[in-house]
């Protein structure tokens, strides 16, 4: 049988709730700035702190900042790769009637230009 019962704070200011025979302190994480699905980005960066900023990692994870830091870079990432295309496709002079005329060659100039603007994106941005 569970017996919850509420006890007052003690000289520490910490709340505890009796469970059983245990008395289990009353702590809750702060609420995230942010929620929502982490994208290729954020798994790029998290896997970049995890392996290279260690303490940094796990102080964003016990205040709770680290998934609205990975969804910050996902979308400053996003912003930054879309800017980069389009500069890259006006000044290559990429257009649609090289898509029209030819598809192949716009393929790949365009997979080009996706892959030099993340890598770019990569350096600015992730790999700091």
């Amino acid at each position: 049988m569970m017996e919850n019962k509420e006890l007052s704070k003690n000289k520490y200011g910490i709340e505890y709730t009796k469970v059983g025979d245990f008395y289990l302190p009353n702590i809750a994480l702060p609420k995230p700035r942010r929620t929502g699905n982490i994208g290729k980005y954020g798994r790029l960066r998290l896997q970049y702190l995890e392996e290279h900023h260690k303490a940094e990692c796990m102080l964003m994870r016990i205040n709770n900042e680290l998934t609205s830091h990975l969804l910050d870079i996902e979308d400053e990432c996003r912003t930054r790769v879309e800017s980069l295309v389009e500069q890259m496709l006006k000044k290559e002079n990429i257009t649609e009637e090289l898509k029209a005329n030819n598809q192949l060659e716009w393929v790949q100039k365009m997979n080009n230009i996706k892959n030099r603007a993340e890598e770019i994106a990569y350096n600015e941005i992730i790999y700091i």
